[in-house]
């Protein structure tokens, strides 16, 4: 197959069984050069299987993926030497220092010695690191573990980057961090294909791909996916919002409700159900403190498109 000089990666009808589960199943997909693309999904949707598929780490059941122009099948240790993969479980060595860690990926990626102080002395800027270089990974937060795997993974300047879901677990603030290195990275113009079951991250891709039971449900750019949602969206302000997703999915009309703590978003069938929605649920004796027409979020997209396959 000749690939398109602009596509870092190119799967074809590319699957992976394991007895009598399709993890991944006849996948038709392409990323280009230079995007941050998100694969979001819940767990056991297969994501997992499908980056260690295109990290030549796993063998296809059928099928074939490029990555970076090269075969899964047959130059699997190629493309090895060109990416980074950050698994769930990234192997820090928690009695290492920092600064240990990162020199024991840069010997296993055969890093030129003259080519080390600098690049490493970026990578320890580029996620905050600097000042815990002689610190210990065993006693480094979460957030910082993370950050830590990545700078690893980036040690031998990969062309594309595959992170698998590296915010999971991780406090807000050390996500909104991370976030912050990928678009540092994005500039660059490296590649990176990260999984994630936070829905509100894939607002920050440059394309989505909504992945569900191993197949691709939507894939699309955040703002095109909001602007196709076929129903108009409601959204509602109350003071027992669980309660009230639960009136509002009996209604009829009501397409979809997701409960987001203090409100409901509602997709409708037709925009002018929404006054007997919101009546609907003050005859219940809900108090309903504001109402406004709503964009849905990727989040709302999913549930939705989930609900129809279903």
């Amino acid at each position: 197959m000749m690939g398109d000089k602009s596509e870092a990666i190119r799967t074809e009808n590319l699957s992976r069984i394991f007895g009598t589960n399709t993890a991944v199943d006849r996948l038709n997909l392409t990323v280009e050069k230079g995007e941050l693309f998100g694969l979001v999904g819940p767990d056991g949707a297969g994501k997992t299987t499908l980056l260690r598929l295109l990290t030549a780490i796993l063998d296809p059941s059928s099928g074939n993926a490029w990555v970076g122009g090269r075969s899964i099948l047959d130059e699997g240790e190629e493309i090895k030497e060109h990416i980074g993969y950050m698994s769930q479980r990234f192997g820090l060595y928690e009695d290492l220092t920092v600064m240990e860690n990162i020199l024991f990926y840069a010997d296993l990626y055969d890093v030129p010695k003259k080519e080390r102080p600098p690049r490493i002395e970026r990578l320890l800027g580029f996620s905050n690191l600097t000042p815990f270089k002689d610190r210990r990974a065993g006693n480094l937060s979460g957030g910082m573990k993370q950050k830590l795997g990545l700078a690893c993974t980036l040690v031998h300047t990969p062309e594309i980057l595959f992170l698998d879901e590296p915010t999971n677990g991780v406090d807000p603030v050390s996500r909104r961090d991370f976030w912050r290195i990928l678009y540092d990275l994005l500039r660059e113009g490296i590649t990176t294909i990260i999984s994630t079951s936070y829905l509100d991250e894939a607002e920050r891709c440059t394309r989505v791909a909504l992945f569900d039971k191993g197949r691709l449900l939507l894939v699309e750019k955040p703002d095109a996916m909001r602007r196709s949602f076929p129903y108009p969206m409601l959204e509602i302000w109350c003071d027992d919002s669980r309660r009230a997703g639960e009136i509002t999915k009996r209604l009829e009309g009501v397409k979809n409700v997701s409960v987001y703590g203090d409100r409901i978003h509602v997709s409708l069938d037709r925009e002018e159900r929404g006054d007997a929605v919101v009546t609907a649920l003050r005859n219940e004796s809900i108090r309903v403190l504001d109402q406004r027409a709503a964009m849905p979020s990727i989040e709302d997209i999913f549930i939705s498109t989930i609900g129809q396959e279903q």
